[in-house]
């Protein structure tokens, strides 16, 4: 009965360890993605009025990167939420 408890064990613990690595893995593409983010045009050319880049816009590069298979579905999520909430 105890080696069954310790083998339970072993696996939760495998398997935060894997849920661990993903988290870590989604975090290091969405700063990714936040890196490589279009330049908006007020730092392209400093005389123009300083604009962010949508919502709109942003949520499309999010769906053209999950649609391209960059981002899972689950990543997708995550940024998508992250964007949303502002």
């Amino acid at each position: 009965m105890g080696a069954a408890m310790l083998g339970g064990a072993v696996m939760a613990g495998r398997a935060s360890q894997r849920a661990s690595y993903r988290e870590a893995d989604q975090e290091q593409r969405l700063e990714s993605l936040e890196r490589n983010a279009p330049v908006p045009a007020a730092q392209a050319a400093p005389e123009a009025a300083p604009s962010e880049p949508s919502l709109v816009s942003q949520l499309q590069q999010l769906g053209e990167l999950k649609a391209s298979g960059v981002l899972s579905a689950e990543e997708f999520d995550a940024a998508k939420q992250k964007l949303l909430a502002g």
